[in-house]
């Protein structure tokens, strides 16, 4: 029985397409992307969701910043440098977090009362706990407590972590523990499934 291919690591210039050949495919790609993500994507609580990223949402995304800031050859090196980082390397599962408000004065309340979110977000699963670590490239609390909207966390596994994680109908619960944002939420299977997809 032949075995699915190994998930790929990093993005490398090659892989990308010139932007004549990415706008003739750019609508159906794009179509083709939202299943992908949505089985990708988990809401925790009424403001916060998981993005779990992988080698094709992030190629997209390199795709997409490349179509449109049009930056040519000097960009490319720039957006590979910021996003390859966010793609899982085999042993772990890696989240763009997104605290969306649509209400102006609502969000501005919502993150500053939010300071340290970041590190209070974890996986619970079959009696284990991986905790979400985020990215160290700068510190996304302001010194008054002001949380940014965006940010990446890293989930690393053991071993025996992935092996729970990837058994058929593990029930996989997303939490945050933040004294101002306590919220949980089930995975779906479907969520699991694809998920399970990024460990080597």
């Amino acid at each position: 029985m032949n075995q699915d291919p190994a998930p790929r690591r990093k993005i490398t210039r090659t892989d990308l397409m010139t932007m004549v050949d990415y706008a003739k495919i750019r609508r159906e790609h794009r179509r083709g992307l939202v299943d992908v993500k949505r089985k990708r994507r988990v809401h925790i609580g009424p403001h916060v969701s998981l993005y779990f990223e992988n080698f094709e949402t992030m190629w997209a995304q390199i795709q997409e910043m490349l179509f449109i800031e049009r930056g040519g050859e000097d960009q490319v090196e720039g957006e590979l440098a910021a996003y390859n980082p966010l793609i899982p390397q085999g042993a772990e599962l890696v989240a763009t977090m997104m605290i969306e408000v649509e209400d102006e004065g609502l969000r501005r309340r919502t993150l500053a009362s939010m300071g340290h979110i970041e590190d209070t977000v974890q996986l619970g699963f079959a009696g284990h706990t991986v905790k979400g670590v985020p990215e160290a490239d700068l510190d996304r609390t302001t010194e008054d407590g002001k949380t940014s909207a965006v940010h990446f966390l890293h989930f690393a596994f053991t071993p025996e972590q992935i092996a729970a994680f990837k058994t058929s109908g593990t029930q996989v619960m997303a939490g945050i523990l933040h004294p101002h944002y306590g919220h949980m939420a089930v995975l779906a299977e479907e969520s699991r499934a694809a998920l399970a997809e990024d460990f080597a």
